[in-house]
């Protein structure tokens, strides 16, 4: 591997030549040889975008000349572009306040700003690194401030989108079977009568409810602590820059971000993206249930409850020839496992803030951003590769229904609980049907049976009651 040899206030250090990163990038490169967990494109976005909207903004303040600010914008965005990932070599583990991946962007852009403007790699002139790329910033407002930036895109343009398609999908079923009537089941135990659209109407409306707890934690996300520098001082930075960043960010993203009154409170804790992750752990959990409903209502197909029939999707046992399985909630729930799993760390890490400035960015960002991606990704699977191609079982539907013990709480206003509940235990003892079961025992006529015993009369408030 060739090399080139660049200097800092360090020293020396010798660097593969093709790379745009400089001494810092390289020293942390060597330093933090931990893992292999790497920063998601998606991050490295932000990263770009978080620069670029600086330069944008300490030009429009005049404290960037336009021939400085032009190439650090135009490295930025080839960040944005994703043209510029390789460049990001450091694991998640390092510094926890971002330190080596801001000043890795500061060196990859000062690199590329300097090649663009005809000067050789490691110049550091006439664009620097700290001077120029990082003016009016510290990593200690910079790198939070890509965390949010970051967290608010995964939300906005993949995890919302992902959600509104799933509720779709639900909400599409829950229409269709509107008047398929079945047995409930509370406890894993016979109920009564629901229908098979109720309770997809049930599963559309967590997620709904999902991406509405996600709506609501955006006004603390979006004030980003950006113009904080150090220790939330606002050292080093005009006046105005936190005003214009956002400005710029805003217009460039339409994403409504705004500064942080406090910037240290950004800095120093991560609350709002606790409370973030907190809604993503929230739709972790309703996902879990509607998976493992459907996984249930699925089992079979001759040996479980057998009322949805489960999409054949080209997979099966490697024994057990002709064998479907739920595969689709299987991968659902270890992704709901998953981001249960990033609530602990992300809760950990939101409390170890030490007095100025939290030191745990990197591993909390991750976690987020993986949270929001994975649920994005098995969202849209489970819409797609489950929901869609769902079939019910009409014949078993019927059959668990005519079988039920439980359509004897019709009879409750009618005859009371007690000789109601004599009726069903004869049933169930002597393998009677409920009507059977009741004719022997005198408590009804074989009318008024007929008449009080409907399931489909037994789904809304009112109906079964005496004169009804």
């Amino acid at each position: 591997m060739t090399t080139r040899t660049e200097t800092d206030s360090l020293g020396t250090i010798e660097i593969p030549e093709d790379r745009l990163w400089g001494p810092q990038t390289e020293r942390a490169r060597r330093l933090f040889a931990i893992g292999s967990e790497r920063f998601p494109p998606l991050f490295i976005k932000a990263v770009g975008l978080q620069k670029w909207a600086a330069a944008e903004a300490n030009a429009h303040l005049g404290e960037l000349p336009q021939h400085i600010a032009d190439p650090i914008r135009q490295a930025a965005n080839e960040i944005i572009a994703g043209q510029r990932d390789e460049e990001f070599p450091l694991p998640i583990w390092q510094t926890g306040s971002g330190t080596q991946t801001n000043m890795n962007a500061n060196e990859v852009i000062s690199n590329r700003a300097n090649q663009i403007l005809g000067h050789p790699l490691g110049a550091r002139q006439p664009v620097h690194p700290n001077d120029h790329v990082n003016r009016g910033q510290s990593s200690n407002d910079s790198f939070p401030t890509m965390m949010h930036l970051a967290a608010a895109q995964a939300v906005e343009e993949r995890l919302k989108p992902a959600l509104a398609t799933l509720a779709e999908s639900l909400g599409a079923r829950a229409t269709e079977w509107s008047e398929v009537v079945k047995i409930g089941r509370t406890h894993l135990m016979d109920a009564v009568p629901v229908t098979l659209g109720g309770e997809f109407a049930t599963y559309a409306r967590q997620v709904l409810l999902g991406i509405a707890r996600l709506d609501a934690t955006m006004p603390r996300l979006l004030q980003l602590p950006q113009g904080g520098t150090a220790a939330g001082t606002g050292l080093n930075r005009h006046p105005d820059f936190d005003r214009v960043f956002c400005e710029v960010v805003a217009t460039r993203s339409s994403i409504a971000f705004t500064p942080n009154p406090d910037k240290s409170e950004g800095m120093a804790a991560h609350d709002a993206l606790l409370e973030l992750h907190g809604a993503m752990n929230t739709i972790a959990a309703s996902l879990m249930k509607i998976a493992n409903d459907i996984r249930l209502l699925g089992s079979g197909p001759r040996a479980g409850i057998s009322e949805l029939l489960v999409p054949e999707d080209g997979l099966s046992s490697s024994i057990m020839p002709g064998k479907t399985n739920p595969t689709q909630c299987e991968a659902l729930t270890m992704v709901c496992a998953q981001v249960m799993g990033n609530q602990t760390i992300v809760t950990i890490g939101a409390s170890q803030g030490h007095l100025e400035l939290n030191v745990y960015k990197p591993v909390i960002i991750n976690a987020v951003l993986q949270s929001a991606t994975l649920l994005a990704d098995a969202a849209v699977s489970f819409a797609h590769n489950m929901v869609d191609k769902l079939e019910m079982n009409a014949a078993r539907i019927a059959d668990n229904l005519a079988k039920s013990l439980m359509l004897a709480t019709a009879l409750n206003p009618h005859i009371g609980y007690d000789r109601a509940v004599a009726i069903a235990k004869l049933a169930l003892h002597e393998d009677l049907t409920l009507r059977q079961a009741a004719l022997r025992l005198g408590s009804v006529s074989a009318e008024d049976f007929d008449a009080w015993v409907k399931p489909e009369a037994m789904l809304k408030p009112g109906t079964g009651l005496p004169g009804s």
